[in-house]
C-alpha cells in the first residue's frame, strides 16, 4: 500500500471520536473487574488523547518540511511624476526556489521518523496508565479483604470478652482479661477507620484515571484474586522478549533513523539551491525585450559552517545510538528483577497459603481451648489472636503483591498487564499506526 493512504488511514484513525468524558459510567453487574477497569482508563483517560493528539501533530510535519517553499511574486512602479521625460511603466516578476534533489525528501523522512517516535509515545502512555490501574486495583482488593478481616476480628475478639468476663464473674480469670480485649477492640476500630480512609483515597485516584468525579462511586473487588499463571522459568527468553516488544526502543530507533536522515540532509547543504523566475518589464521600447527568464543558485563556499553541522549531526547520531545501548541494558535489567521479586512473591503467597495460615490457626484454637481450661492466661489468647490476624493480612498483601509485580513484569515485557492483550508491534512503513 502507497505510504501516503497508510498516512491517511492513520489520520482517520486518530479523527475518530473516542468515548469518555466527565459524565457518569456503568459498571458492570457484580464486583469490579480488573480488566473492566483497565478497558474503562483506556478508553476515558484524557491523557492518551493528549498523547495521540501530539502524534496526529506530528503526522502533519512531514507535508509540511516536504514542500516546496511558495512562488514569489513582485511588482515595481516607475510613477511618471518622478521624471517629466520618462513615461509610466512597471515591472511584474515570479520566481521560485527549488532545493537540491532529495533535501526535501530526507526533510521528509526526518519528520516521518520523528512522527513514529510520537506514536510509540501514545503507546508507552497506555501501558503506564494501564500498569498504575492494575496496581490500583491490587491496592483496591487488600483494602477491603482488610476491611473484612477487621470486622472478622472484631466479632472474634468481641466473644474472647463475653468468655473473659463469664470468667472472671466465675472467679477464675482477672479483672485485666476483659479490660485487654477492650484495648484490642479500640485499635481495631482505629484501624477501620484509616482502612476506610485508604479505601476511599483509592476511589478517588481510580476515579482520577477514569476522568470522572472523586467522589462518584467504585464497585467492591471481588472477594479473593484469581490464582496468575505459573511465570515463565527463563529470564534470559523474557528479556529477549521485552527487546522485542518495549516501544520505548522502537522510539529510540525512530530518534536513530531521524538523526541519520539529518545527516544526509546537511551533506546536501553542500550543493547548491536553484532558484528560476521570469519577468514582464513594461518600461523596454522594444516588445521582445519585455519578457525576460532567468535562473540563479546560491554558492555553498561556506562550507566550514556546513561541515560543522554535519559533524554535529553525526555526534548526534552517536549519541542516540549509545542511548539505545543504555536502555537495552535497562531494560534487560528491568526484566530480570521484576521477574526475580515475581517468583520472590508466589514463594510467599504459598507460604502463607500451606504453613503460616494453618499454623496461626491452630494457635488460636490452642490458646482459647488453653484459656478455657486454665493452662494458660487470656494474654495469650489476645497474642494468638493478634498473631492470626496480622498472617491474614500479610497473606493478602502478599497476594496482591504478586499480581502487582506481575504487572510490573508485563510492563517491563512492553504488554499489557494482566494478559489483557499485547502491544501491537509497528514498522516504520506503517507510519507508526497503533
Amino acid at each position: 500500500m502507497p505510504r501516503s493512504l497508510l498516512f491517511l488511514a492513520a489520520f482517520l484513525f486518530l479523527a475518530t471520536p473516542r468515548p469518555g468524558g466527565a459524565g457518569d459510567l456503568d459498571f458492570e453487574p457484580g464486583p469490579l473487574r480488573r480488566d473492566t477497569l483497565l478497558r474503562l482508563v483506556l478508553e476515558r483517560n484524557p491523557g492518551i488523547e493528549t498523547a495521540r493528539q501530539a502524534w496526529r501533530a506530528s503526522l502533519e510535519e512531514g507535508a509540511q518540511v516536504s514542500a516546496l517553499e511558495d512562488p514569489r511574486l513582485s511588482n515595481a512602479i516607475a510613477p511618471s511624476s518622478i521624471a517629466a521625460d520618462v513615461r509610466f511603466g512597471d515591472v511584474f516578476a515570479i520566481s521560485q526556489r527549488f532545493p537540491y534533489p532529495g533535501k526535501l525528501r530526507l526533510r521528509g523522512e526526518v519528520a516521518r521518523a520523528e512522527s513514529e517516535a510520537a506514536g510509540y509515545q501514545v503507546e508507552i502512555v497506555r501501558l503506564e496508565l494501564a500498569t498504575l490501574a492494575s496496581v490500583l486495583f491490587d491496592d483496591y482488593y487488600y483494602v477491603h479483604r482488610a476491611l473484612a478481616i477487621n470486622r472478622e476480628h472484631i466479632e472474634l475478639l468481641q466473644d474472647f470478652k463475653r468468655i473473659a468476663i463469664a470468667r472472671y464473674e466465675a472467679g477464675t480469670a482477672s479483672q485485666q482479661d476483659p479490660i485487654q480485649a477492650e484495648v484490642e477492640l479500640a485499635r481495631l476500630d482505629h484501624r477501620r477507620v484509616v482502612l476506610e480512609s485508604t479505601r476511599d483515597v483509592l476511589a478517588a485516584r481510580m476515579n482520577a484515571l477514569l476522568h470522572r468525579s472523586p467522589a462518584e462511586p467504585i464497585p467492591p473487588p471481588p472477594g479473593t484474586l484469581e490464582d496468575p499463571p505459573s511465570l515463565p522459568g527463563d529470564s534470559e527468553e523474557l528479556q529477549r522478549l521485552a527487546l522485542d516488544a518495549r516501544p520505548e526502543l522502537r522510539v529510540q530507533d525512530a530518534a536513530i533513523r531521524a538523526r541519520r536522515f539529518e545527516v544526509e540532509l546537511r551533506e546536501k547543504d553542500l550543493r547548491p539551491d536553484f532558484e528560476v523566475a521570469t519577468s514582464w518589464n513594461s518600461m523596454w521600447n522594444t516588445e521582445e525585450h519585455r519578457w525576460t527568464v532567468g535562473a540563479s543558485i546560491n554558492l555553498p563556499v561556506r562550507t566550514r559552517r556546513v561541515r560543522a553541522g554535519i559533524a554535529q549531526s553525526e555526534a548526534r547520531v552517536r549519541s542516540a545510538e549509545s542511548a539505545r545501548l543504555r536502555l537495552e541494558d535497562d531494560v534487560r535489567s528491568e526484566v530480570q528483577q521484576a521477574w526475580t521479586r515475581a517468583v520472590e512473591s508466589r514463594h510467599v503467597v504459598e507460604l502463607h497459603r500451606s504453613r503460616l495460615l494453618p499454623a496461626a490457626n491452630d494457635q488460636v484454637q490452642a490458646a482459647l481451648s488453653g484459656f478455657r481450661t486454665g493452662r494458660n492466661s487470656f494474654l495469650a489468647v489476645i497474642e494468638a489472636e493478634r498473631n492470626q490476624r496480622t498472617t491474614e493480612l500479610a497473606y493478602q498483601r502478599s497476594l496482591s503483591e504478586l499480581h502487582q509485580r506481575l504487572a510490573g513484569l508485563d510492563r517491563a515485557l512492553g504488554r499489557m498487564p494482566g494478559g489483557q492483550g499485547d502491544v501491537p508491534k509497528r514498522t516504520a512503513a506503517t507510519g507508526g499506526r497503533p
